[in-house]
Order: C-alpha cells, then structure tokens, then sequence
C-alpha cells in the first residue's frame, strides 16, 4: 500500500476575557464610585465603608465587604451581577489546559481511517460560565498548495456547524468528533463528526466545550480523524488548530 504522511500541529491560545461590573448607585454624591487615578496610582471600585478586605488565619480565608453599597449576587433572566469586592477573584480561577498538543498522524495508509486524541480541561467559576471554541488556520495542506479535504462525512452534508456520521471507510477528509463534559449535543455517539471552522474561509469559530454553570475540572475528549483516498499525492500535509477559552463574569 502506499503511504502518505501527515502532520497536524495543535496551537492552544487561551484567551480569557475578565468581565468586571461596575456597581455605580448613587444616593448621595459623596460616594465616591468612581475610578480614583493619577500618574502613581490606579484605585478601582472605590468605597467608604465600614470594612473590606480578605482576612485569614492558619484555618481560613474570608472575603468580605462590610457596608459597601448593595454587595451581593444579583440575577435575573439572561444576566447575573456580583457586587462587593468578594467577586473581584473568583473561588475557582479560570484554568483550560490540553493534553497532547503535537498530532502526528505518520504515515496513513489509503482508505484506513487514523484517529488521535486530546483531552481539554477547564476550570471555571465565573457566574457566566465558560465557552471553548475551535477552528483550523487552513485544510491540511503540503509544499505545493494540495490540501486534503475538510470531511463532508458519510451523506455529504456535514459542515462546520452541522455534524454528520462518518463510518465509511470510503469517505475521505480531516475532521473531528466531540465526547465528555459539556460538549454540543450534536455530537450524539463516537461516529458524529464535523469540520474544522476555516479561517482562511472566514469561517466563524466553533463552539467544542461549554456551560453556564460554576465547575471543576470539566473534561472532554477531541477525536481527530484523517482518511484519504488513493489519489491523494504524497507528501508532508500540516496545519494549525486554534482553541480559544472564554469564561464569562
């Protein structure tokens, strides 16, 4: 059988965008709620009261605010406000790490579909919860321009958005599958798969992991399939894939 190397390189770029919400309730104008700055100093939050800080001992830690105006954990449908200087940090610090960063395929051989995988992990206590999105730089792609085809799956249909059985050895192309904590329903067994979101398409990145909920130690499997078809040229095929975790405060 002839063979075909492959090479994907995993690139995971965490990014995490720290929303704070600044509770400004005037009742008197003495208050003073807003930013306090100079060329030596910065102060956010601002607040006469009676007591703040985080005092602790050898048994505790304890965050408080003592007379703040309106501390407290608010929510309605569709938002979530934590006021007091408690919620500066959160008691679970966002956290995404990925096992297995480099996926090297080797040499495939024609219509044997190879598989790899990689554990992603995150850590969230924000009141919003976390997202974890995904795309590919390009296809798989060697010296010379040909690519090997982002996988359309077993009927044709599936895409970036929209997953797809792939069970046929006779169906050829790159994709990936989803399994564990807190992954898009699409992804109903181990033979739902889709494509990675092309960047270089303007594809929009796609949702892998998330919730809206406080957790631990979230895990999920991705699953990275290649196959390819007795035409495909040989060579040295890469790309990059793109993570990018979000918690939301």
């Amino acid at each position: 059988m002839t063979k075909k190397s492959i090479e994907t390189y995993v690139v995971v770029v965490c990014i995490c965008i720290f929303v704070y919400l600044y509770i400004c309730l005037f009742s008197s104008p003495l208050l003073a709620q807003a930013v306090i700055e100079s060329q030596n100093y910065k102060v956010q939050m601002p607040n006469f009261n009676s007591g703040a800080g985080i005092p602790s001992s050898t048994n505790f830690k304890l965050d408080s605010s003592v007379g703040q105006t309106a501390p407290g954990l608010y929510s309605s449908a569709g938002f979530r406000i934590k006021s007091g200087f408690e919620y500066i940090h959160s008691i679970i610090p966002f956290s995404f790490s990925m096992s297995n960063h480099r996926i090297n395929f080797g040499s495939l051989t024609l219509g044997s579909p190879s598989t790899l995988t990689s554990n992603l992990t995150v850590s969230a206590g924000g009141a919003g919860g976390y997202s974890v999105k995904v795309r590919e730089a390009t296809p798989l792609t060697k010296t010379g321009g040909q690519t090997i085809i982002d996988t359309t799956c077993d009927s044709g249909a599936c895409t970036e958005t929209t997953a797809g059985v792939w069970a046929l050895t006779s169906t050829f192309g790159f994709g990936y599958n989803m399994a564990g904590d807190d992954v898009p329903v699409a992804f109903t067994d181990n033979t739902y798969y889709k494509q990675f979101a092309n960047a270089s398409g303007a594809e929009a990145d796609q949702v892998v992991m998330s919730s809206a909920y406080v957790g631990r130690n979230r895990v999920s499997t991705i699953t990275y399939k290649v196959n390819i078809s007795a035409l495909q040229p040989a060579g040295n095929y890469q790309n990059k894939i793109l993570f990018t975790a979000i918690p939301s405060f």
